[in-house]
């Protein structure tokens, strides 16, 4: 198999892709290599793309008034990541994505993704489903956020991000969860201690 066959099947599990709609998609994303801190969107900026992780780790966040940092998703191994509100609306960005530890992106412009839907359908509904699934991640996560200790949210973090903890900060998680470094060290202990 081709190595952009390889690529594109990645991307785009559980379709069948004849050969012509491979060659018209390898053409319509652009192959990304992110070294540990580099800054892949600003807020403020123009949001044209969004971005497959091939491989690696990133984060979006969000800087408050008073210049604090809010991490909203980290972005793993076969995950999706953009400032989504301002890549649908065409509004500038309100988030920031830092790669946080060595990647391979595959990006892809909302034009690219107008044209393969128009030309491959299968890959709108694959991309609708994403959407759906991303939608009622973010909902659980506000929900948490509302309704659990954050105990409970570590645990949670940790199941859905299993073996991210050894690759990216402390302040990292702690802002992920709403909470201190110095409360995670001690539900981390708590959690070593029961």
């Amino acid at each position: 198999m081709h190595s952009s066959d390889v690529i594109i099947n990645s991307i785009f599990k559980d379709i069948a892709f004849t050969k012509p709609e491979v060659s018209f998609m390898e053409n319509t994303f652009e192959r990304v290599i992110l070294t540990k801190g580099e800054i892949v969107l600003k807020a403020g900026e123009r949001v044209t793309d969004q971005y497959y992780v091939y491989d690696g780790c990133l984060r979006t966040f969000f800087i408050d008034k008073a210049g604090k940092e809010h991490t909203i998703q980290f972005a793993i191994q076969d995950w999706w990541i953009s400032d989504y509100i301002a890549f649908f609306t065409g509004e500038k960005a309100v988030l920031n994505i830092e790669c946080i530890q060595n990647a391979i992106l595959y990006k892809i412009s909302k034009k690219n993704i107008e044209k393969t839907y128009d030309r491959i359908p299968k890959v709108e509904r694959f991309f609708r489903k994403k959407m759906e699934k991303s939608f009622a991640s973010f909902q659980k996560r506000i929900l948490a956020n509302l309704a659990q200790s954050a105990k409970e949210r570590y645990v949670n973090f940790i199941s859905t991000y299993p073996n991210i903890e050894q690759h990216i900060k402390n302040y990292h998680i702690a802002s992920y969860l709403g909470i201190t470094t110095e409360s995670l060290s001690r539900i981390r202990k708590e959690l070593t201690t029961s």
